[in-house]
């Protein structure tokens, strides 16, 4: 059975009514309860509606994760405007394709965050921040607001000022304005992380998120006396669906940090009983190969990993989290697709057999023909059903080409279907890479490495070859403390892999963060492949070959 579909501030109603005294949410200073989450939500809603937001219009949100972002989040929700999330990360092309693209109207943003002046970044992009908005360069945006207490812009104000126009008149009008909203109106618009072009508006609506986060809830097992700890950026759909959603649909308290800090994130955890977690297999690894970490101090049971079986062993056996759930999907999703449950046999969780959420499909068909496939052959995953998008912001041929003919969304990923009808992913068509006639999925030659005992993380790409069309490029980051050579690793895979998919290049690295990782922890295959050529001296290869950096 699907939960009936509602909307973001009836959900938030429900929840503080249920659970109003418990805590809610909680980062660094801020904890606040499903009360306070409920007023603030209000005040906003009230602030933002008396300075001009109205339902449909688009606000971009550029802070980092915190109470002030869910908040505002909600507000918008509340008064039918449209969140849009804007990458903390994003230089000035990014930063202005994203605004401009997505017509955003208002934009509240933080003075800095992480060691970046985003006062100057956005006066790059639009000069009027300094004057008076709108400008030329973001003919859309008509009001800037500023979060922190370093100079503000002439052609921004203070988040303060905002605030102060939520008067007893504003917020007597939040009930018949949010009863305005429909669960068919649009909650978010995504940017995709943009790995082969720039990034795509994702519309995904009321009913979209908060279906997917109610489904993705029953197979994790959350519970309202949960603690769950993402550290997923709120700008990442799977921090706005699969975190604060999650606990919002279920009552439980979310915990999280402006910024993905190991140490601190071990800590959190064990100080405040976390009961659940969430993550890429990058985050999991860091965490077990950080000197802090001891599974003594866990006291998770369970939670969700986009990795494969060999970090999820270790999610297990190392961090001692019994019942950790293996999640698949994309933005367009909304973005589960499917998620195995917690209480199913551990080799089916770990090697991500799920079955569709309730009310969804799945199938495979071939990326060529678009014939549908049998049970136990591979090809492109096709997914409908309600969380699906509606489609790209102002993007119809992307749209068009994103959906078969007969209406299935086309994800780009490559999986196959077990009789019973189960999914599972086996890696991105657009990272596959050919050696020498030979599909190789770098997920496999990554999870070979990820077994040995001194990686932490491993990333595989594609690179030019003259001979064999392309060969594997590996980078490595080992454990603090751990050793081992190049030829060692280059080895420990000519024991297990076919002799195409062994790393011909192996680099080891001390971290990705200068060579494509996201903000969202994710590698960029792309900026990876582009630094590999560049890197191993193939740029006269890649231009000879012609293959796709």
């Amino acid at each position: 059975m699907v939960e009936r579909p509602t909307t973001l501030y009836r959900t938030l109603q429900r929840t503080a009514a249920e659970y109003g005294e418990r805590e809610g949410f909680i980062c660094q200073a801020d904890r606040l309860t499903w009360n306070e989450v409920l007023d603030g939500t209000r005040r906003m809603a009230a602030a933002l509606h008396a300075s001009g937001v109205r339902k449909g219009d688009h606000v971009g949100i550029m802070l980092g994760n915190g109470a002030l972002w869910l908040q505002l989040f909600f507000a918008c929700a509340t008064i039918g405007a449209v969140t849009v999330p804007v990458n903390t990360r994003f230089k000035t092309d990014e930063l202005q394709f994203c605004l401009k693209q997505a017509d955003v109207k208002v934009l509240i943003f933080a003075d800095t965050f992480l060691g970046i002046d985003f006062v100057e970044l956005l006066t790059t992009v639009e000069p009027a921040f300094n004057s008076r908005l709108p400008g030329e360069a973001l003919p859309e945006l008509r009001r800037a607001v500023m979060v922190g207490d370093g100079p503000c812009p002439a052609g921004a104000e203070r988040f303060a000022d905002l605030m102060a126009r939520a008067d007893e008149a504003s917020l007597a009008r939040i009930e018949s304005l949010a009863a305005e909203v429909t669960p068919d109106d649009l909650l978010l618009m995504q940017f995709t992380s943009g790995t082969t072009s720039f990034p795509k508006g994702v519309m995904l609506t009321h009913a979209n998120m908060l279906t997917n986060a109610w489904a993705a809830g029953q197979r994790i097992g959350v519970r309202h006396d949960d603690r769950y700890f993402s550290i997923r950026p709120f700008f990442h759909v799977s921090g706005t669906t699969l975190s604060i959603l999650v606990s919002l649909v279920y009552g439980c308290c979310l915990l999280t940090l402006p910024k993905f800090d190991v140490a601190e994130t071990l800590r959190v955890m064990d100080v405040e009983k976390c009961t659940l977690t969430s993550g890429n297999d990058t985050i999991f690894l860091m965490m077990m190969g950080h000197p802090d970490f001891d599974p003594k101090k866990l006291h998770l049971r369970g939670g969700w990993a986009a990795a494969g079986p060999e970090v999820m062993q270790k999610i297990r056996d190392v961090m001692g989290v019994d019942n950790v759930c293996n999640a698949y999907g994309q933005s367009e999703a909304s973005p589960n697709v499917i998620m195995t449950s917690w209480d199913d046999p551990f080799e089916l969780r770990a090697h991500g057999w799920g079955l569709p959420h309730p009310g969804t499909e799945v199938r495979i068909a071939d990326q060529d023909t678009g014939e549908v496939l049998p049970p136990g052959a591979q090809g492109e995953i096709q997914v409908r059903g309600w969380h699906v998008m509606r489609g790209y912001y102002k993007m119809p041929e992307a749209t068009a080409k994103a959906f078969t003919p007969d209406g299935w969304l086309r994800t780009g990923d490559l999986g196959e279907m077990s009789p019973d009808g189960r999914l599972r992913m086996v890696g991105r068509l657009k990272d596959m890479y050919r050696v020498g006639g030979e599909n190789v999925a770098p997920a496999e030659v990554e999870e070979t490495l990820h077994a040995h005992p001194a990686v932490q993380l491993a990333q595989v790409v594609g690179v030019p070859d003259a001979r064999l069309g392309e060969v594997t490029a590996a980078f490595v980051q080992l454990k603090e403390g751990h050793h081992a050579e190049r030829q060692e690793l280059i080895d420990w895979c000519k024991k297990r892999c076919a002799n195409f998919k062994v790393p011909r290049y192996l680099e080891i690295v001390d971290s990705f963060d200068n060579i494509g990782m996201t903000g969202s922890s994710k590698v960029q295959k792309n900026k990876l492949k582009a630094h590999a050529i560049e890197l191993f001296g193939l740029a006269n290869v890649h231009a000879a070959t012609g293959s796709k950096a």
